[in-house]
């Protein structure tokens, strides 16, 4: 179907198009034109940047009429219809051949070659060539305001001054005064097949309905007004036998049915419809007046300021069978919003319905930086979350913003439907696009939004969230792309060595503003946050125990180490400047219970411990755990808080509380508790539960059955049951969890540097090959050697491990290092050749 329409909006890759009857469409750009399509395909192959390629911005721009053509009507899940539209002229052409054309006609082309003298035009006729005088084109493109040139892709209304050849050769114009002066005539032989959309044609009033006109044209043609393309100051004054200019808005290609306007804006070719002010898109009319009604279509409404507007059948109620034809008989007033701008029919688009009346947000242009906003999850995407706030406003929380910490597997907490509530962190109406957080910190904060650079007044403090942990400091951003430095020295009143140990990518952070340049977009902050002054005659306030200090259960801190004790830390909480204090119990260092005794041993009173979480706030003692399938299981939300959220099939991740002769006692975040019986501890048979499991050591327990009147629990424990599906990547991922923390018990040491044995057992790493020398045989058939890679070390291999290789003290060997025991000192090595080879 051919039609002409209006262009509503241009984006980096469609323009939408406004088509008759308040439908819109949208040309992707891959249907301009077959020049610029080849020079998009030449930039995507050779993957630089062309400089002849212009962005549709640089060539198009709203208000614009062009004739287009439906390629093909697609229904989304929710029921709305997406028109696919192409202006690419050898479709829109395409009724036309080459002896056909004929001086006078009308019609599209686009700019396939810019040449010295002109510009070679693609018209979309097969065996015509059309040229473009540059003489013809001055006025055109001053009025355009698209740059001092033509370029390749632009669509332009072209007027055939000249036809040679039997129309393979075309010389056309595109001055406005031509183009606007040019009338479609008989003598240039259209035909039903070759009629296109945007020709004006004199043309006779056959028969006048409520619904619209009848009109003949062209000799032999006829055609149809609607009711919404009547020239609103004579709708009412025409009558059969009248002669009226009209333009032709479309042209079906089965039924050959043509429809017309008589609007005054579409009578001159070139021209641009009427716009709606800006602040009237969304604005409410009290009392709307009833001009006519239409019972299969919808209904006219006048509107306070005169003009007319239309309603669609399905927003004049809230539903097909609350809808009262009686409430819409002419001169009725109802309440309305404008949520629409028809620019084909020059018309506002209303509706009734309360829920769009009232609603808060109703276009991009309503959603304002920091607001809090209720959405829908539409879809979890690798880059993010894409969010449904309206029928027409869309956002996305990109991957980093889906939780306070980074998900590594959001689906398990977010599904398609949900409703979450979000902040936005940046809208930018012109592009139709909405970025938004799901960060709780930054959700409930109720500090100062800050998106501009001007607002960043010295003293100001805020959240905002990292996005760059490096040697000379943080970045930091906030609302609006707005964005700062921490420099090292402001990152904690302790000094920081590697600040990217200590921060990550995304943590939610309150920083102050300590200088900003708002015309360099230079802003620099602290985390360091201003304390009142101390009072003359007053100590400073040392570390206390402050239970005034509410620190709920999931909350993330950093810590000072102040005092290691037998079991654990004693701690300060660094938000609070240190006044609160805490315990982290050894067995809450890690999750792996081999590391837990190696962090006790390496950490020092004065280390600073980022990310640590509350895990308790009863009584005086604050308890925290450090402890990540812990942290990732309450940040996801994959905990239970209370006995009736506890379902039979769940998998929980908890702690061993305790080891009885009969079972198992864990604890989950939260305080809850479960008891695995001796039959479900483990796949294997268990003799002795100490062989089994320690206090404090992090499982993952599947629920069995719960007991609500005795408040009981029952858990299996058995790894076979407990796994989420995938065990392969289960595993990785706490191998992987595994190895980062042993290196980050090296980097401890290393830096510490108290003995060469520390710097020994840091250097030396699983898989490493070492020249040894048998020191020792001994009776279990083991052995003990010496190497000068391992000074101080003791360096032993199992009789398994020797390979059957007979030694003796003094002899030469190469072995494989298996294990580094640091808190023992002692390297496990083997002699084995096949482990060597590989």
């Amino acid at each position: 179907m051919l039609l002409l329409g209006c262009i509503k909006e241009v984006n980096d890759f469609e323009l939408v198009i406004s088509l008759p009857n308040g439908l819109s469409g949208f040309v992707p750009v891959t249907q301009i034109s077959d020049a610029y399509s080849k020079m998009l395909s030449e930039q995507v192959a050779e993957g630089e940047l062309r400089e002849d390629l212009n962005s549709l911005l640089d060539m198009y721009s709203p208000g614009t009429l062009v004739r287009c053509i439906v390629t093909s009507v697609e229904k989304s899940a929710d029921g709305r219809r997406s028109i696919r539209l192409s202006i690419n002229p050898k479709k829109v052409n395409k009724g036309l051949t080459a002896a056909a054309l004929a001086a006078g006609m009308l019609l599209s082309g686009t700019v396939s070659s810019v040449e010295d003298h002109g510009y070679i035009i693609d018209i979309g006729v097969r065996g015509a060539n059309a040229f473009l005088p540059r003489q013809k084109a001055p006025n055109y493109i001053k009025l355009a305001k698209k740059g001092p040139d033509l370029k390749i892709g632009q669509n332009l209304n072209c007027l055939i001054v000249e036809v040679k050849n039997e129309g393979r050769i075309v010389r056309l114009s595109i001055d406005r005064s031509e183009v606007a002066a040019s009338l479609a005539t008989e003598r240039q032989n259209w035909t039903l097949s070759n009629l296109l959309p945007g020709l004006v044609v004199k043309a006779q009033v056959q028969k006048v309905a409520p619904l619209g006109i009848t009109l003949s044209f062209l000799s032999s043609f006829t055609g149809v007004v609607d009711f919404m393309h009547m020239d609103p100051k004579k709708s009412m004054n025409y009558s059969a036998n009248q002669v009226v200019k009209a333009c032709i808005l479309s042209i079906h290609p089965a039924s050959k049915l043509v429809r017309l306007t008589l609007r005054q804006t579409f009578l001159q070719p070139g021209g641009s419809p009427n716009q709606l002010s800006s602040d009237r898109l969304g604005a409410v009319v009290e009392e709307s007046t009833v001009k006519a009604f239409f019972k299969q279509f919808g209904a006219i409404f006048e509107l306070d300021d005169g003009s007319l507007a239309y309603a669609r059948l399905k927003h004049l109620s809230k539903t097909r069978k609350s809808f009262k034809p009686a409430a819409f008989k002419a001169g009725c007033k109802h309440k309305c919003r404008i949520i629409d701008y028809s620019l084909m029919d020059e018309m506002c688009i209303l509706s009734l319905k309360y829920q769009i009346i009232e609603a808060r947000f109703l276009q991009y242009q309503d959603v304002h930086t920091g607001d809090v906003v209720k959405g829908k999850v539409l879809a979890l995407k690798p880059i993010g979350m894409q969010v449904k706030i309206t029928d027409g406003i869309k956002g996305l929380v990109p991957s980093m913003h889906l939780a306070d910490t980074i998900l590594k597997q959001p689906e398990k907490k977010y599904s398609v439907g949900d409703e979450i509530s979000c902040r936005v962190l940046e809208c930018r109406p012109e592009e139709k696009k909405l970025f938004l957080t799901l960060k709780k910190t930054l959700i409930q904060s109720k500090l100062p939004v800050l998106s501009n650079y001007e607002e960043a007044i010295p003293g100001l403090i805020t959240h905002g969230f990292v996005v760059c942990a490096r040697e000379f400091g943080c970045i930091v951003k906030f609302y609006n792309d707005v964005k700062g430095l921490v420099p090292k020295n402001e990152l904690s009143s302790e000094p920081i060595s590697s600040p990217e140990e200590v921060f990550h990518e995304g943590q939610v952070v309150k920083v102050m503003v300590l200088k900003c340049e708002p015309q360099q977009e230079r802003l620099l902050l602290s985390f360091k946050l201003t304390s009142k002054p101390v009072p003359k005659g007053k100590k400073e306030h040392t570390p206390m125990k402050n239970q005034q200090v509410k620190y709920e259960i999931g909350k993330m801190v950093d810590v000072k180490v102040l005092k290691k004790k037998e079991n654990g830390l004693e701690v300060s909480i660094l938000d609070d400047e240190g006044k609160a204090i805490a315990s982290l119990p050894t067995v809450y260092l890690s999750d792996f219970v081999a590391n837990c005794k190696l962090l006790w041993y390496c950490l020092q009173e004065g280390d600073v411990l980022p990310r640590v979480m509350c895990l308790n706030n009863k009584g005086e003692h604050i308890i925290l755990s450090r402890k990540s399938a812990v942290i990732s299981a309450v940040q996801e939300e994959q905990v239970v808080r209370t006995f009736s959220e506890i379902q039979p099939g769940m998998l929980l991740t908890g702690y061993v509380r305790n080891v009885m002769p009969f079972g198992v006692f864990v604890e989950f975040p939260y305080g809850l508790t479960g008891l695995a019986p001796k039959t479900s501890m483990s796949d294997k048979f268990v003799t002795d539960t100490k062989d089994h499991f320690v206090v404090g050591q992090t499982v993952i327990a599947k629920v069995m059955s719960t007991d609500e009147e005795k408040q009981r629990v029952l858990l299996n424990l058995k790894v076979s049951e407990c796994s989420s599906g995938n065990s392969a990547v289960e595993s990785f991922a706490l191998l992987s969890q595994y190895f980062k923390e042993v290196k980050e018990i090296r980097n401890l040491l290393r830096r510490r540097g108290e003995s060469n044995v520390a710097r020994s057992v840091c250097d030396l790493l699983p898989g490493q090959e070492l020249q040894l020398v048998v020191q020792d045989v001994k009776e279990d058939g083991s052995a003990m050697f010496s190497s000068s890679s391992a000074t101080g070390l003791t360096v032993t291999a199992s009789r398994y491990h020797l390979g059957g290789e007979s030694i003796v003290p003094g002899e030469k060997a190469k072995g494989l290092i298996l294990h580094v025991d640091i808190l023992s000192s002692v390297v496990h090595v083997s002699l084995r050749e096949e482990l060597l080879k590989q």
